[in-house]
C-alpha cells in the first residue's frame, strides 16, 4: 500500500491562509505561541482561526519553554488537538504538561553537525518512555534561535528504522519536497517559511505546489 505522507503547514496567522491550507489538502495547521516569533498569534486570535478549521484537520500549537499554566491558558481559548514543544523541554517537563492538559505532543529534535543516529533513537525512546501522550519527533535543524530554522540538515543522519514515524522539517520548500520525501520517507512533513510571501503571510500558490510536490513523491514509492 502506498503511504500518504501527512503534511503540516505551520506559522499561520490569517484566516485566508488557513483556508488555503485546507483547500490544498494538507492534514494539519500550526500556530505559534512563542511571542518573539514573527509568526506569533495570541490565544484569542488562534481561537478564531481554529474555529474555521473543518473536521479531520489537526490543529497544532507550537510552544517554546512554556509553563503548564501558559499552555493551559491557550487551550482554554483555542481547543488545539496536538502540542509541539520546540524549546529545551525535558521528557519529564513535556510529560507533565501533556498530562495536565490531556493532549498528545510531538517534540522537536534540533539536529546539528554532532548529532548521531543513535542520539535520535535515544531521544525518541526517552520521550516515548516518559509519556503515553508522546506522538513522535519532529526533526529540525539546530540553529541559535528557537522555532523553525528554515535550514536543511543532513537527512542521512535519520536512522532508517526511525524515519517512518518522524515529522521531517527544516528548510523544506517546493523545490526540495519531492526529493526529501523520496529519500527519507517520513511519516509527515512540516513547512512554514518555504510557503510564505513574507514572515507570517502565506502564499496559496506555494502551499498548493508544496502539497503537489509531496504527493508526487508518494506516487513514486518503490
Amino acid at each position: 500500500m502506498t503511504h500518504r505522507t501527512r503534511i503540516k503547514i505551520c506559522g499561520l496567522t490569517r484566516s485566508q491562509d488557513v483556508a488555503a491550507v485546507v483547500a490544498a489538502g494538507a492534514d494539519a495547521v500550526g500556530f505559534v505561541f512563542y511571542p518573539p516569533s514573527p509568526r506569533y498569534v495570541s490565544a484569542a486570535a488562534a481561537a478564531a482561526l481554529v474555529a474555521t478549521v473543518p473536521p479531520f484537520v489537526s490543529t497544532v500549537g507550537l510552544f517554546v519553554n512554556a509553563t503548564v499554566d501558559e499552555v493551559a491558558a491557550v487551550l482554554a481559548q483555542a481547543p488545539l488537538s496536538l502540542l509541539q514543544f520546540h524549546g529545551d523541554e525535558t521528557p519529564e517537563q513535556c510529560a507533565a504538561i501533556a498530562h495536565a492538559v490531556k493532549r498528545p505532543f510531538i517534540r522537536a529534535a534540533r539536529i546539528g553537525a554532532a548529532t548521531s543516529a543513535d542520539d535520535l533513537l535515544k531521544c525518541d525512546q526517552d520521550y516515548r518512555s516518559a509519556s503515553p501522550f508522546f506522538s513522535g519527533l519532529l526533526l529540525d535543524t539546530l540553529v541559535e534561535q528557537y522555532g523553525g530554522s528554515g535550514k536543511v540538515f543532513d537527512w542521512s543522519l535519520i536512522p532508517e528504522e526511525l524515519a517512518p514515524r518522524v515529522v521531517l522539517s527544516g528548510g523544506l520548500s517546493v523545490q526540495n519536497a519531492t526529493d526529501a520525501v523520496q529519500r527519507v520517507r517520513p511519516y509527515a512533513v512540516d513547512i512554514s517559511s518555504g510557503v510564505e510571501q513574507q514572515k507570517g503571510i502565506k502564499d496559496a500558490a506555494k502551499i498548493a505546489a508544496f502539497v503537489t510536490a509531496v504527493r508526487l513523491a508518494d506516487a513514486t514509492q518503490e
